[in-house]
């Protein structure tokens, strides 16, 4: 039947021979393909004086039998030729990699490439605040600019929606340093000063870093995927193509949401970990939940409450202006926004980690210890 790849095996004096005609290409052999690794016994040769046609899956499937069954291909047209020698020594068995540097000079070489690389970060970062200062002044210029819906909206987002989570992770934080303080100090008949513990530690420190990191992973990383989606949708780049400046439009109001909120939230998350505490007070260690609340007022500084509202903002812009900058940054493909996603929650945590040390510094030195 003409149009069609055929195959026949013939035996001879030197052994069994298949002997392969009519065209052999990707639209022609899907009907043999089976039949032809299904052959019982082995082949000596392999002909292909028969073939009309050949592509390169036709000489890839020539090369693949010759090797199942170590056979010699003959009567290979010019065209053929070319393409089997092409084709041979190219066996999907054979582990390809890049030769691996050792050790001690891999690791130096990839932390060297990802300091020198920081510096385009640093450039960037410098820049994109550059730009949001000039917007900020733009705005303070011309008030009437000023997207009052979206910030309200970015309030929302970030501050009520939060609520729920952050009361909860602060309520449990409370009990947690309420049980392990309380079972620390009863070694030295000190129970009472739990109370001390809990109201400090959670309005000074634990109360603003933990809403501040739970922040950076809900909000933050909310704020890189949508603005990075948008510049990978080009929807920014319509933005800038009539007239709408995507610094005012999408990134000082997220900034303002999240510096607004965060003195907000950290002082509800230190009242929740209060909370916690006395609850703990009042089941383990005796002390009334109400007189628990009356004495954190007698115990714990006024600065203090003070301290943990100065760093607030502070941490809020950071987080802000992490999930910003990396949302701007994504360009290529999707995977690009998961990247910078990652990396705006990562920056933003350490940055405040970093900041929470000098501020602690800071307030010490003051005397607001």
């Amino acid at each position: 039947m003409t149009g069609l790849a055929q195959f026949e095996i013939v035996e001879g004096d030197g052994g069994s021979a298949l002997v392969l005609t009519g065209p052999y290409l990707v639209s022609t052999i899907g009907s043999i393909d089976d039949d032809l690794r299904g052959m019982d016994g082995g082949v000596a040769t392999i002909d292909l004086s028969g073939v009309s046609e050949i592509d390169t899956v036709g000489a890839w499937l020539a090369c693949t039998l010759a090797t199942e069954h170590d056979a010699e291909i003959t009567g290979a047209s010019s065209r053929a030729q070319r393409l089997l020698d092409a084709i041979s020594g190219l066996g999907g068995e054979e582990k390809l990699g890049a030769p691996r540097l050792p050790f001690w000079s891999r690791v130096p070489d990839a932390m060297g490439e990802k300091i020198f690389n920081a510096r385009s970060g640093i450039i960037g970062v410098i820049s994109f605040l550059g730009a949001l200062l000039i917007s900020a002044g733009s705005l303070i210029r011309n008030p009437r600019r000023f997207r009052t819906v979206a910030l309200f909206r970015q309030m929302e987002l970030v501050g009520v929606s939060a609520l729920p989570i952050i009361g909860l992770m602060s309520f449990l934080i409370g009990i947690v340093i309420a049980q392990q303080g309380a079972v620390q100090l009863a070694q030295f008949g000190a129970e009472t000063l739990t109370i001390n513990l809990v109201g400090r530690i959670t309005l000074r420190e634990l109360g603003v870093l933990m809403t501040a990191i739970m922040v950076a992973g809900r909000s933050g990383s909310a704020f890189a995927a949508e603005i990075g989606t948008m510049k990978l949708t080009e929807e920014i780049d319509a933005m800038r193509t009539i007239g709408i400046s995507p610094m005012e439009a999408l990134v000082i109001p997220r900034i303002l949401a999240a510096v607004l909120m965060m003195p907000l939230l950290g002082f509800y998350a230190s009242c929740m970990a209060i909370i916690g505490g006395a609850v703990i007070g009042d089941t383990m260690l005796g002390i009334p939940f109400w007189t628990f609340l009356s004495r954190i007022q007698e115990v714990v500084p006024t600065y203090d409450l003070w301290v943990g509202l100065v760093k607030a903002p502070v941490f809020g812009l950071i987080v802000a202006l992490a999930g910003c900058y990396n949302g701007m940054q994504v360009k290529g493909n999707s995977e690009e926004v998961g990247k910078r996603t990652t990396l705006s929650v990562v920056a933003a945590i350490f940055a405040v980690i970093v900041l929470d040390a000098f501020f602690a510094v800071f307030f010490t030195e003051i005397g607001w210890a």
